[in-house]
């Protein structure tokens, strides 16, 4: 078995006999060559021991691949709300390690900021309910709002505190260096629509627009428009993206978007139940969380706790999952809008 020749390897690569580490263990020096030669497999409840004895984690005392490894941290950043310090430090070692023995490969590095960003969120959400909690005890704490508004990711007044322009400045120079990566063009354009630097946006929508023929351009091109004030014009463009690409459901979804901030609520809401109805099967569930929060902000949590029961029914019978941070998070959104009812 694996982890038999992995105990093996580590023992003779430190120089230790069979009979130091059973006694070390307190067993028999034959249990040990059992384990080495596959006969048998150490009891669960000693693997921590035995790689805090050999210094290694759990994971290595398995010989798990790497790949198999960051695919579980993935799972991890993915299943879990609130991370063990242990499994982080872990986790970050093992990526810094990797990415140090392969240059070339981002992996490692996007694990983690997906890791430190989990975390952040993490101590965002505490500093909102610690931030909540002072208020409640004390109105007249001036820092806490601030607090709670930096807490719950909330917009800041001042316009330097709300600029994007170092974010906008990296994206400049990533696209001179790497002018094929779409990706990075959308970045930049929601940074600069959203700082209202709308003729730079325009400038790198028609950049994109040579590089993909997707609905993303007229989209785009919409909301810059939208941005500048021209709401119908802004709406006629998507019109035509609607009949261009019948078959994309971020078309209604994005729509949508754009109809909710208007205000024509009875339509947002057809549009985004047509997002999820032109998806093929697994769906995302974007425009249902949409939805939720939609029928939420109108008061109507009956009807947003119906539309959380099917985006779990979609993770249970298209995307096969029933547990994890990802389903969880949804059930606790329906206890809090169930004691509202």
């Amino acid at each position: 078995m694996e982890i038999g020749n992995q105990i093996k390897q580590l023992r003779l690569r430190r120089g230790i006999t069979q009979e130091a580490m059973a006694q070390h263990f307190g067993i028999t020096p034959q249990a040990v060559s059992k384990w080495e030669r596959g006969v048998a497999t150490p009891d669960i409840g000693i693997l921590p021991d035995i790689s805090a004895y050999f210094g290694v984690t759990i994971d290595e005392l398995f010989a798990i691949s790497d790949e198999t490894r960051m695919e579980r941290i993935q799972n991890m950043l993915w299943d879990v709300r609130f991370l063990n310090p242990a499994e982080v430090e872990s986790a970050r070692e093992f990526l810094m390690r990797k990415a140090q023995l392969e240059p070339e490969n981002g992996r490692p590095h996007e694990l983690l900021a997906d890791m430190e960003n989990h975390l952040a969120r993490e101590h965002q959400d505490k500093a909102a309910e610690y931030a909540k909690e002072a208020l409640n005890r004390d109105p007249k704490l001036r820092n806490a709002h601030g607090e709670l508004i930096n807490g719950m990711r909330g917009k800041i007044a001042d316009w330097n505190a709300d600029s994007h322009y170092q974010l906008i400045d990296f994206y400049k120079s990533y696209i001179e260096a790497h002018p094929d990566c779409k990706n990075a063009y959308l970045s930049i354009m929601d940074q600069l629509i959203a700082d209202y630097r709308l003729a730079e946006a325009s400038d790198y929508c028609e950049k994109y627009a040579a590089l993909d023929s997707s609905y993303r351009v007229p989209l785009y091109r919409g909301k810059i428009t939208w941005q500048a004030g021209h709401r119908e014009e802004a709406f006629a463009l998507w019109a035509r993206m609607e009949q261009d690409f019948p078959e994309e459901w971020c078309v209604y979804h994005n729509i949508a978007d754009y109809l909710t901030r208007s205000g024509e609520t009875a339509k947002a809401e057809q549009y985004y139940r047509k997002a999820i109805d032109v998806q093929p099967a697994p769906r995302y569930v974007d425009p249902l969380e949409a939805l939720a929060q939609f029928h939420e902000r109108t008061g109507n949590y009956a009807a947003a706790i119906d539309v959380l029961k099917e985006e779990l029914d979609v993770f249970d019978k298209e995307w096969n999952f029933t547990t994890g941070e990802t389903a969880d998070i949804v059930r606790r959104e329906i206890q809090r809008l169930e004691q509202k009812l």
